[in-house]
This record gives C-alpha cells, sequence and structure tokens, in this order.
C-alpha cells in the first residue's frame, strides 16, 4: 500500500527524513512527489509536439488545408488538425495521451491531499475541485479519442465540457493557492500562486484574440486567418500544461511511500493525514460542509430574489408604456409608477419589524407580480405586476434597515441585490435582450414564466426556514437614526443610483447602442461586448469595499466617464461606459448601507421619488410632442445626465463615515468566509456572461433566400416597439413573419426600444440572429427618435444615420445603407417621418430624404413612412425631386408606408396583414438586380403569377386565410411587374 507525507519534520531535513523512512522494514520504497508533475508535463507537451512534428513530416499540406484555403494561404496547422485526422500523429498522441493518463490522476489527487492541509480550504471545496478536476480530465478523453470526423456532436460536447471546467478549476486553484501553507517554505508557495495567476491570465487574454481570428476564418473567410488562430490555439495547450506543471512547487515537500501492508506498524501512519481523532475529524467535517452547503442555498435564494425585484421593477415601466402607446398621449395608467411609493409605509414601526420578521412570507406574496402573467388582460397583468412590484421593494427596504453589526445580515442583503441585478442582465443576455419571466412573456413567445415562479417558491421558502432555524425574530426597535447624517441627501443620491442602474445598466447591450453612430464593423457590438460590461458591474462590487469609492475624485471619474459615454462614439465611448459601470456599482452599496442610520419611511419615500421624477424625465426628452410641457426637455438627455449626477454628488456629502463596529466586522473570519461566497458567485456569474455571449457569436455568413435568381425582395413594417396588440413580446411571432415571407431586407420603424418604458430590450439582437441577418440598431437612445432598423441578408457596406429635419414635432430619423448585393452596390433608406399633425416638419424629412437618393450614384430602394396621399403634396418631393419610382402608382390606398426604387428591375409588390403584432401593415417588393442595359424602360405593366418564375414568386401560404392572421390582404394577392 502506499501512503502520502509531508516531508518537513521538526528535526530532520527532508532528504534525513526519507532515509529514516527507508530504513523502516515496512517501507519498500517511495519518490518525491515533484516528480509526477515532471513525469505529466514531459509526457503532455511530447504528445502534442511529437504529433506536430510528425504530421508536418507526413501530412503537412493535408492538415494544413481548411474547408476555404490551401497552402500557402494557410501554412501552420491547427490542433484539431495536427491531431486528430492523420495516421500515424494520431495514433502517436493518442499512445502518449495514454501514458499521461496515471500521472495526470495522480496529480489531481495530490493536489486534493495538500489542499487537505491547508488552513482556509473548505472539505466542500477541496472535493469539488477534485471533482471539477477528474471531469476536466475526462472530457479530456472524449475529444481526445473521438475526433470530430468520427461523431461530431460527441467531440464537441467533450470540448464544451472541458472547457467549462478549466476556469473553475483554474480559479479554484489559485484560490487553494493563495491559503496559508502548514509547511513553512511559504516563499515558494507565493511563487507558485505568482506564476499561476500569471499563467491564467495569459490563458483568458489569448481566448479573445482566439474568437477575432476564428470568426474571420469562418464567418469573413479571411485567408491565413486560421493560421493565426491556429498559433493561438496551440498557446492555449502550452499554458494548459505549463498551469498544472506549476504543481512541482508545491509537490516537493511532498513524499509518497510503498508499504508492506502485513508488516506495517500504527506508528507509520502518524501525520499521514491528519493529527486528530478521525471521528472528532468527520464530525467536524460533516458540520463545516453542512454549514458551508446551507449557506450556499440561503445566498443562492437571496441573490435570485435579488434578480426577481429587478425583473419586476424593470417591467413595470414597459406594461405602463403599452397605453399610452395606444393612446398616443397621457392615459392615466402612468400612475401605476408611483406604487414605488410604497416604502413609505415602513415609517411604521409594526409594518418594519413584522416585513424585517417575516421577509420569506412577503417575498412569496411579491411573485403575484411574476404570475401576472396568467391575466390575459393588459389592465389585470399591469395591476398584479405593480402590486408585487410594490411588496418586494418595500420587503427589501425593511431589510436594509439594520445595524452594522447584527452578523453581517444587511451586507448579505446588500450583495444579494447587487448580484441579482447581474443576474438580470446575465440572464436578459441569454434570452436575447429579453427577462423570461416578464408580463410580456409566456411559453409561446419564449417566456419561462412558471419556472421562474417555481424557482421563487423555493428561495422563498429558504428564507423562511433561515428566519426560523437561526431565530432572529426582530424587536420593537426605536429608528436608527444619526443626527450627523443628512436623510435628504442620501435619498436623492440613492433614487439617481436606482434610475442609473434601470436606465443605464439593466441591460449589457445598452452602452453598445449609446456609443454607435453608424453601421461599424470596428464598433463594440452587444455580441459579444456586453460580456465586458457584465463583468464591469461585478469589477464595481469588488471595488464598493474600498473607501474611496466615496471620495469626490472617484465621484468626478464617475461624472467625466458618463459624459464620455454621451458625447464620445464607437470604442473611447464604450471604454466610458464601462468605467461608468464600474463607478455606479461602486458606490450603490454604500448608499444602501446608509439607509440604516437614516428614518426608513421618509428616506426611501424620497428616493423612489427621485427616481420616479427622473423616469419621467427620461421619457419626456422623446416624448416631448406627446406630454405636458415636452418642449422644456425636449431631446435633453445631458441634462439629465448632470441632474442625476449633481444628486449623487449632494448624496456623497451626506453619506456617513464607516464606524469602528463595521471595520472589526469586516475583518472577522466569518465575514471574510461570506465574502468568500460572494466572490465565487461573482465570478460564475461573469463566466456564464462570456459563456453566453460567445455561443451567441454566428459562425454563419447570412445566404439571401434566391440567389440563384438574384432577387431581393425588401419590406417595411412599423412594428410598436415589439408589443403586440395584446400586450405580449412579438419577437417570435416578427421572426416567424419575416423569415416565412422570405424579405432579405426590411426596415423596422418604432423600434429603438432601448429606453426604460420599452424595457431596455434590444429586438435587434433576437432578429438578426435568429434570421441569421445583418442589423443595423440605427440611432440609439441619444438620438431622441423612436428608432428605426435595418436587417439584411446582404452585407453592410457602409451605414449613416440621420436625424432629419424636426422644427415642430417628433425627431425623425432614417438609415442610408450601401449594401452588396450579388457584387452590385445597391443604397436602401429605412425612415420613419412625422406625424401629420406637423406638415412643416414632414415636407422638410421629406425634402431631406429626396436630397440624400437624388445625390446617390447608385441603385435605390426607399423603405419609408412618409404620412401622404398618392400623387399630393410630399409624394412627388418624394418620387421626382429623389428621382425614385414608386413601387405601385396604382394603389391609391395608401396613407403611411411606401416603397420606391431606381436602377434595379422590379418583380412584385405585395401587401400582408399585420396579423394582431401592430396596428400597421407589413409592405414589401421584390427586386432583381440586373446589369443597367437590361433594365426595362417601362416595367409597370401587370403579369398573372404564372408568368413569373417560381424563384421570383411570394410564398402561397399567405393566400387566402393566410397564417396566424398574416394574409395578402387589399389586393388579396400579390402584384407582379414585367
Amino acid at each position: 500500500m502506499a501512503i502520502l507525507r509531508r516531508a518537513h519534520h521538526e528535526s530532520l531535513t527532508v532528504e534525513e527524513n526519507k532515509e529514516a523512512l527507508l530504513a523502516s522494514q515496512t517501507v519498500i520504497g517511495g519518490f518525491n512527489g515533484k516528480y509526477i508533475s515532471y513525469l505529466h508535463t514531459i509526457l503532455a507537451y511530447s504528445a502534442f509536439l511529437v504529433a506536430l512534428v510528425v504530421g508536418c513530416q507526413t501530412h503537412y499540406y493535408k492538415i494544413v488545408e481548411n474547408e476555404y484555403f490551401g497552402y500557402p494561404e494557410e501554412w501552420f496547422p491547427s490542433v484539431s488538425a495536427t491531431i486528430g485526422d492523420r495516421y500515424p500523429a494520431r495514433a502517436i498522441f493518442q499512445l502518449f495521451i495514454a501514458a499521461t493518463a496515471t500521472p495526470r490522476f495522480l496529480l489531481l489527487f495530490l493536489w486534493y491531499f495538500v489542499t487537505a492541509r491547508r488552513n482556509g480550504v473548505s472539505a466542500t471545496f477541496k472535493k469539488v475541485l477534485l471533482f471539477i478536476g477528474v471531469v476536466r480530465t475526462l472530457s479530456c478523453g472524449v475529444f481526445v479519442y473521438v475526433t470530430s470526423s468520427d461523431d461530431h456532436m460527441i467531440h464537441d460536447i467533450g470540448m464544451i465540457i472541458y472547457i467549462l471546467c478549466t476556469f473553475p478549476y483554474m480559479f479554484g486553484t489559485i484560490y487553494a493557492s493563495s491559503s496559508s501553507l502548514l509547511s513553512s517554505n511559504h516563499t515558494v508557495a507565493l511563487k507558485a500562486k505568482r506564476i499561476r495567476k500569471i499563467i491564467c491570465g495569459l490563458f483568458i487574454c489569448t481566448l479573445g484574440p482566439l474568437i477575432h481570428y476564428f470568426i474571420k476564418h469562418k464567418v469573413d473567410k479571411v485567408p491565413g486567418a486560421y493560421t493565426i488562430y491556429a498559433f493561438f490555439e496551440w498557446s492555449l495547450i502550452m499554458y494548459d500544461v505549463a498551469f498544472d506543471a506549476v504543481s512541482m512547487y508545491d509537490f516537493q515537500t511532498l513524499h509518497i511511500q510503498i508499504l508492506d501492508a502485513n508488516t506495517v506498524n500504527e506508528q507509520d501512519f502518524d501525520g499521514a493525514y491528519s493529527t486528530v481523532e478521525k471521528s472528532e475529524f468527520k464530525k467536524d467535517a460533516v458540520s463545516s460542509q453542512f454549514a458551508c452547503l446551507t449557506e450556499m442555498i440561503y445566498f443562492s435564494a437571496d441573490v435570485y430574489l435579488g434578480f426577481v425585484f429587478w425583473s419586476m421593477l424593470t417591467a413595470l415601466p414597459l406594461l405602463i408604456w403599452y397605453f399610452p402607446l395606444w393612446d398616443m398621449g397621457i392615459s392615466g395608467y402612468e400612475a401605476f409608477l408611483f406604487i414605488t411609493l410604497l416604502p413609505v409605509v415602513l415609517g411604521f414601526s409594526f409594518v418594519r419589524n413584522l416585513m424585517r420578521s417575516y421577509r420569506g412570507f412577503f417575498h412569496l406574496i411579491s411573485l403575484i407580480g411574476v404570475a401576472s402573467y396568467l391575466w390575459p388582460t393588459p389592465t389585470d397583468r399591469l395591476a398584479y405586476a405593480a402590486i408585487g412590484c410594490g411588496i418586494s421593494l418595500t420587503t427589501w427596504a425593511a431589510t436594509w434597515y439594520e445595524e452594522y453589526d447584527k452578523n453581517g445580515r444587511l451586507d448579505r442583503d446588500i450583495a444579494s441585490l447587487s448580484l441579482g441585478l447581474i443576474l438580470h442582465n446575465v440572464v436578459k443576455a441569454m434570452w436575447k435582450s429579453n427577462n423570461p419571466i416578464w408580463p410580456i412573456m409566456r411559453f409561446e413567445n419564449g417566456g419561462a414564466n412558471a419556472t421562474g415562479i417555481f424557482i421563487g417558491v423555493l428561495a422563498c421558502i429558504a428564507l423562511i426556514a433561515r428566519d426560523f432555524a437561526t431565530k432572529q425574530r426582530a424587536q420593537k426597535q426605536p429608528v436608527n437614526a444619526n443626527p450627523n447624517v443628512c436623510w435628504s441627501g442620501v435619498s436623492v443620491g440613492l433614487g439617481a443610483i436606482f434610475f442609473i442602474l434601470h436606465s443605464m445598466l439593466s441591460d449589457s447591450a445598452i452602452i453598445s447602442r449609446w456609443i454607435a453612430r453608424g453601421y461599424s464593423h470596428h464598433q463594440p457590438a452587444p455580441v459579444p461586448w456586453g460580456a465586458l460590461v457584465i463583468a464591469a458591474l461585478a469589477i464595481g462590487y469588488v471595488l464598493s469595499r474600498r473607501a474611496f469609492v466615496t471620495s469626490y475624485a472617484w465621484w468626478a471619474f464617475g461624472t467625466s466617464s458618463v459624459l464620455g459615454l454621451y458625447y464620445i462614439s464607437e470604442t473611447p465611448g464604450f471604454i466610458a461606459g464601462l468605467c461608468f459601470a464600474v463607478y455606479t456599482m461602486s458606490i450603490f452599496p454604500s448608499f444602501i448601507r446608509s439607509i440604516s442610520v437614516c428614518p426608513i419611511g421618509r428616506t426611501v419615500f424620497v428616493s423612489m421619488l427621485t427616481y420616479n421624477i427622473l423616469d419621467l424625465m427620461h421619457v419626456w426628452v422623446v416624448a416631448y410632442a406627446f406630454v405636458p410641457g415636452g418642449p422644456y426637455l425636449r431631446e435633453a438627455t445631458h441634462i439629465i445626465l448632470f441632474v442625476m449626477m449633481g444628486l449623487i454628488g449632494v448624496g456623497l456629502k451626506s453619506l456617513p463615515p464607516v464606524d469602528e463596529k463595521y471595520n472589526k466586522k469586516s475583518s472577522s473570519p466569518v465575514y471574510k468566509s461570506r465574502q468568500r461566497l460572494v466572490n465565487w458567485k461573482l465570478i460564475g456569474l461573469v463566466i456564464a456572461g462570456i459563456f453566453t455571449y460567445i455561443s451567441r457569436i454566428p459562425l454563419e455568413k447570412p445566404q439571401p433566400y434566391h440567389s440563384e435568381e438574384k432577387i431581393m425582395t425588401a419590406g417595411i413594417w412599423t412594428i410598436h416597439f415589439a408589443l403586440d396588440n395584446d400586450m405580449w413580446a412579438s419577437e417570435v411571432r416578427m421572426r416567424d413573419a419575416i423569415r416565412e415571407l422570405e424579405l432579405d431586407v426590411i426596415g423596422l420603424l418604432e423600434s429603438d426600444t432601448q429606453r426604460i418604458i420599452m424595457g431596455n430590450r434590444d429586438l435587434t439582437q433576437s432578429l438578426a440572429e435568429e434570421l441569421n441577418m445583418y442589423a443595423d440598431y440605427g440611432p440609439g437612445p441619444t438620438g431622441h427618435t423612436w428608432g428605426c432598423t435595418m436587417l439584411s441578408k446582404f452585407p453592410i457596406v457602409n451605414s449613416t444615420h440621420h436625424l432629419l429635419p424636426s422644427p415642430v414635432g417628433e425627431l425623425a430619423c432614417a438609415i442610408h445603407a450601401t449594401l452588396d448585393v450579388y457584387g452590385k452596390h445597391v443604397d436602401v433608406i429605412v425612415s420613419h417621418n412625422g406625424q401629420e399633425e406637423d406638415p412643416l416638419d414632414r415636407k422638410l424629412q421629406t425634402t431631406e430624404i429626396a436630397r440624400i437618393m437624388r445625390e446617390s450614384p447608385n441603385p435605390f430602394v426607399f423603405l419609408g413612412y412618409v404620412v401622404t396621399t398618392p400623387h399630393v403634396g410630399n409624394y412627388h418631393i418624394l418620387m421626382e425631386d429623389g428621382n425614385v419610382n414608386d413601387i405601385d402608382p396604382t394603389d391609391d390606398d395608401r396613407w403611411c408606408e411606401y416603397i420606391a426604387f431606381r436602377g434595379v428591375k422590379r418583380v412584385g409588390y405585395a401587401r400582408i396583414s399585420h396579423g394582431g403584432i401592430t396596428d400597421t401593415e407589413i409592405q414589401s417588393g421584390k427586386f432583381q438586380i440586373v446589369d443597367e442595359a437590361d433594365l426595362p424602360k417601362d416595367n409597370y405593366k401587370r403579369i398573372p403569377e404564372s408568368e413569373v418564375p417560381a424563384g421570383q414568386r411570394y410564398p402561397q401560404q399567405f393566400y387566402g386565410e393566410g397564417v396566424r392572421n398574416h394574409r395578402y390582404h387589399v389586393f388579396n394577392e400579390p402584384r407582379y411587374f414585367n
């Protein structure tokens, strides 16, 4: 049998101890643990390097070739091509990997024993780390021995599991390295920890360029990109093996003995594993594991309920917006916004004590807001969602009313609410900018409301169980008022922070939309760069424990960051936005903590009143044409930014100083243990966000529906912010209609949903990804328009966003894009002009659009919302001054949407009913891309569908009753021309 000893007895050196052990008759032999690390490193590197040399010697031209290019464009093989495609390199590699397996498993178990001898590492943690290491090793065997040519799915599953396990394995190993050794050789331990951090950092930094060049190869098909990708891929292999090689430093004080079990004495086991009695050790271990597990469950429940709170808060304005959207003005339902003032009841001590004592029960009641999706009527859904939001907010406010020294409960609650916001961002990334438990969601459009309620109930049960187990019943106490704290300053500052978190940081795509000034391949798009926003929020929370975050120097940093986000475009603006995310999350805990020394009722009341006022200002800047006093805040986002940062500055002056009790608590072992749990949760959320966005990167180039006919099918549709006529999210139904109509290019109007009242959703993400189309979001929230978006199956060569002249009414927007349509540049305009009540605006806007079209030398397609009668007024400006042709001059039943063209061959025209998604139809035109010499002089003659080639026809399923209430209407069929 073999046992493991730590070779540093008090009176013996390592070599003397070794000789003494071997002198015993029970010891057959032994060796130093570091040799296992040596053997693993040599075999692992040999497996890859020998396979590389052999592969290049035997099949060089074949292994450098990929699906698009070969030698000389590609001249270095990828890892997968080297080890999995050809004999004999594949066989040699698999032999070496088989030989590596034994030292690999020994390495994992040795590291398990090393962590067992370190302070600060729980029994549960070391077992989880061992389990992850074993799963990671087995998954490596899966994708090594089952290549992509054998079974592509199994190979990919093994690879994905390996990658998913790599980050917790590396982070867990580094964390264990940070714990103090029982060994006296701390210098070596610190060196090992430093090297691991460097290797882990290199590994993570390599992932960015690796993904970049893979996209360049797979999507853009750039020659030579796969060779560069291969170098980064090989680098990951080198870093991976090197990370495990560092274990040689940890194992050099370990000695493995081979013992004769027949002659072994009990004394030979002294110090082998533990210096305490086994029964006592087991008892402590079980108790420690149970405490760790229950704490993890309780904290996970808190975080989930934090997520539920943010879900209900962000859903409330979205539901309210449905009503003024249809009324085109103040509807009266806006009053539901002020349900957020409900925490004023906490001014009554019996209410405060009741909610604080039975928070689990009140959170359970608040789930009625999530369950509101069960009511089909919009008014009922709004009412129940508002009730749930108010109860949830009041329950959270009651938990904030704690003292610093009350077992860290306040810090736990702050962490839960902060991580709940980060989880909200991650979940929205998974659902492509929708929240699956919003009341506008249901099973039919991708919702997971029932699952959300079920998890919420379990979380509430966990809280109820914790309250009963700890018996922490709140007693009737006087208000914790501190005369040195100005509660009004804290209130307005906290209200401003809530507004920022909701309006700018409740979705990881918002910052990317703020900095867009046109379509560009170089500016940070939401996918995948939204992952950096999630990481920035996590960094901000970690920094919140630092004293400097409440300084005015840090406030100046935050102010300059938000101004950079607003005034600077593309990458510099995005970086400024990330800095602002870090700043906001870093000060959020300080303001929540200050609540415990302020009169809770009036403080939260003023906070949420401030939040509501800023919410309304946020709406007024774009809806100024429909609300009282609108002109005073017209396009005035910059004023809101200065107001909110000014209020935070006022709040900073009112924050209470961190007292001595809090400093002592924050250095206690219990507090540090809880912080480690928070840190692991943060790491998990960031990793989940990263992998979510990586998985969403498109790997295939969009392809038009009828390339063989060189057909471009275009459409225009006003979509009412992706809320259908019954207040359900309509992205799924829109996707199906666009796909079944085979639209290659479509303009979507009223599409800027990155605002509080639209839920900060990014409908462009889901439609573009699921339809596999290029997307131009159009003017973003800083443009102060209702939005226009363009989706295209053809590459966008260039795009310019226009804010059209609007001296009186709402600001009109337009996208002027140049598309690469079958090798020919074709310009497309998507525009949304002003309302009927503003004739001057509409005339100036139409004149500007006509100028853009007239001055373009390319073929042109116009897709727009004009608001005019055919052959009257602005119609002539558009068609004649713009030098374009109406798609069907005989169609007199038009008012809003128009399609016009120039330099392309018109094939067909159709009008499709809206299907209950909005109040506006879909208009579509089919065009054929031909040489200028082949363009007909007059193609207004209509022909029957039977004379049209099959590849140029509209789909048959929209005849008659159609599908999902979409059908050809007005003419009841498409019109075709020759």
